[in-house]
């Protein structure tokens, strides 16, 4: 029992070793893919300079106004009223916001400027402060959300979004997603992903037959229950089955039944078959980023409830597509939500794409992996050559070793994806945590052989005070830019931190406690 209690800290880096074994192999942990799966040996995930994939990087679109004075209006009508100004806008492109301090008016339509947002706030009546490019940080946040909640919903395993700020004070939105082509990803995330249903219906002005759209008789904001993209079992085409919430579901009603859609046997939709010619009955039009992607008319079934008044008791129905593919994009669209406002891929603003091919990011791990041999070895060359002795040198390279095998543990348990700048990390780890160790080696022998238990504690505690101070001061000097959004600095940041607290709490205490035993008689 004596025995176990001198030395929990050696047992203790034992549990951890297992712990990051476990990580690393067992297929339950839930972050990661079964072991085996995508040809991994382990839970390790790799970012795409590692993987291979595409990697966006690029502002949002959009300029802001603040310190606007909405005259007791809400924030909706403040949005249609700016909108009826701004050539091309819709009120999904304006975005109106009370805060605290101050109300902001946002127009994200593209080539909008700050004197376009001017002019429609003074003939809209409001008044206003700054107008500057640029979209506020509530948008800049829920874009981010959005857009990894597409990713997710599309199967993008290992994809991030994050915010980045430069040292300018600009901002931008980073896109990563690991082993897919340049194309599906900016497909995926370049579009605002608006889902939304118009009636377009016959009617008579003057005895001459004409007709009228009614625009979003449901937005992505009505649906609920989002079902999963099917195949039609009756013909081409796919599905995506929908509810929709009980308040608009009224609403939606009625205007199905004042437009005609809801007459006796339904109604047979050729909007799409010619092009938008006056010979149809009537038609639900699909609309997805502002274009019709589709058109259907009324089943009989659903044609009977309507006109009965019955459909809003339970309110679903299909969403009709073309194909398969288009079924999922709505799919994915009306589960994420529209983006409050698209990214700038044009590059004119600092936007850019990259794409790393999967064979170039398997060399950039196999660079990776000799750069840490390399680490090692002349790590341990130097140790051999300083000390000569083995029970002194080689505890010493077990345990920083050991140090990166935990901080890998922990990567594999939280799905952290590696990249270059954690490999980077890594090294950092092996160089400042044998220095440590050398102290304490060095402060331990420096007055000769030690043999007594009670002078070698004494002089293990005088080095590990160095060594405390000096992780407390890396500890410091990095906190900025692991909290930081400055892109590949943050993961050598957070795992040069992680590695100095394991070294601190684990590793140290651990080898102080195989020298002793080595070194000393009355152990």
């Amino acid at each position: 029992m004596s025995t176990l209690r001198d030395n929990w800290r050696v047992i203790f880096l034992v549990v951890a070793i297992l712990f990051s074994t476990f990580a690393l192999f067992s297929p339950t942990m839930g972050n990661q893919s079964p072991v085996g799966e995508d040809d991994s040996a382990t839970n390790l995930q790799f970012g795409l300079q590692l993987d291979g994939g595409t990697r966006i990087r690029a502002p949002l679109v959009g300029v802001t106004a603040e310190d606007v004075e909405f005259n007791g209006d809400s924030e909706r009508v403040v949005e249609r009223e700016v909108a009826a100004q701004i050539a091309g806008a819709d009120a999904a492109d304006v975005i109106a916001r009370t805060g605290a301090e101050s109300n902001t008016v946002e127009a994200t339509i593209e080539n909008v400027t700050t004197d376009d947002l001017s002019a429609a706030l003074d003939a809209a009546g409001y008044g206003h402060g700054e107008v500057r490019d640029g979209v506020t940080a509530t948008t800049r946040a829920e874009t981010v959300r959005v857009l990894q909640s597409k990713i997710n919903e599309a199967g993008l395993s290992g994809g991030t979004v994050q915010q980045v700020t430069t040292a300018t004070g600009e901002h931008f939105v980073l896109v990563e997603v690991p082993n897919r082509d340049q194309s599906d990803v900016v497909d995926l995330v370049g579009e605002r992903g608006t889902v939304q249903i118009d009636i377009y219906y016959p009617t008579s002005q003057n005895g001459t037959r004409t007709y009228e759209t009614r625009e979003a008789v449901l937005t992505q904001a009505d649906f609920t229950s989002i079902g999963t993209a099917q195949e039609s079992q009756t013909g081409s085409g796919a599905f995506v089955p929908v509810s929709v919430r009980d308040e608009p579901a009224p609403e939606f009603q009625t205007a199905v039944q004042d437009t005609g859609l809801a007459q006796p046997g339904g109604t047979r939709c050729t909007y799409m078959e010619d092009g938008g010619e006056n010979t149809t009955e009537g038609c639900l039009l699909l609309v997805v980023n502002g274009e019709v992607v589709n058109a259907f008319g009324m089943s009989p079934g659903l044609a009977d409830s309507m006109r009965a008044g019955e459909w809003a008791g339970a309110p679903s129905f299909q969403l009709q597509t073309r194909n398969t593919s288009e079924a999922q994009e709505i799919a994915i669209n009306l589960r994420a939500g529209a983006l409050p406002a698209s990214l700038d891929l044009s590059g004119e603003d600092s936007g850019t794409s990259s794409y790393i091919s999967p064979s170039q990011g398997e060399s950039f791990k196999f660079d990776s992996l000799i750069t840490g041999i390399i680490a090692v070895l002349a790590v341990a060359g130097v140790v051999f050559v300083r000390y000569g002795k083995p029970q002194v040198a080689l505890p010493m390279i077990v345990t920083g070793l050991s140090e990166v095998y935990i901080l890998l543990g922990f990567a594999a348990a939280i799905g952290y994806p590696l990249d270059l700048s954690v490999i980077a990390g890594f090294i950092a780890v092996i160089g400042t945590g044998v220095d440590d160790l050398i102290i304490i080696a060095d402060e331990v022998m420096a007055e000769g052989s030690v043999t007594s238990r009670k002078v070698f504690q004494s002089r293990f505690r005088r080095a590990f005070w160095v060594i405390g101070a000096a992780a407390a001061t890396t500890i410091i000097a990095m906190s900025p830019l692991a909290v930081l959004s400055l892109g590949d600095l943050q993961g050598f940041a957070i795992f040069t931190i992680l590695g100095v607290i394991v070294g601190v709490l684990v590793t140290r205490p651990a080898y102080g406690d195989i020298l002793r035993l080595l070194l000393t008689e009355d152990r």
